[in-house]
């Protein structure tokens, strides 16, 4: 096999990985992480811009879709169950909390607000809108 047949092969699988995932969420992570994953990937394999890129793309789609993942699940938890959720990561350096705020009786949705903390930093912060209709 060539060079040029392995790199097609690479970067097919690496397309194939992100468009593939389960949910429109891991669809939007994974998309977003393999882009900066990639970039990051073939600025920093000099030698070898194509290697780095397919690997960084590779794992970023990974994370990304992982971490989305985690957002809709602790997002849903905190709305559904009314009190906040957090996740940890093994080794503490990264934090995720999830906190209700409000219900409308009306619409039957429940405002969230969601944190993610990295090394004690906030990273990203945003409400979110959930329907607890069948709640």
């Amino acid at each position: 096999m060539t060079k040029k047949h392995g790199r097609t092969i690479m970067v097919s699988a690496a397309i194939g990985l992100c468009i593939t995932a389960c949910t429109p969420y891991q669809y939007q992570g994974g998309v977003a992480g393999g882009a900066m994953g990639g970039i990051a990937g073939a600025v920093l394999d000099y030698r070898n811009p194509w290697r780095g890129g397919v690997i960084g793309a590779a794992l970023g789609a990974v994370a990304g879709a992982t971490i989305a993942d985690i957002s809709v699940q602790g997002t849903r938890e905190a709305a559904y169950v009314g009190r906040p959720v957090e996740y940890r990561t093994e080794d503490r350096r990264g934090y995720y909390y999830a906190e209700p705020l409000d219900y409308d009786p009306q619409t039957h949705c429940r405002r969230v607000r969601e944190r993610v903390y990295e090394d004690g930093y906030l990273v990203r912060e945003r409400v979110q809108i959930v329907s607890v209709a069948s709640y």
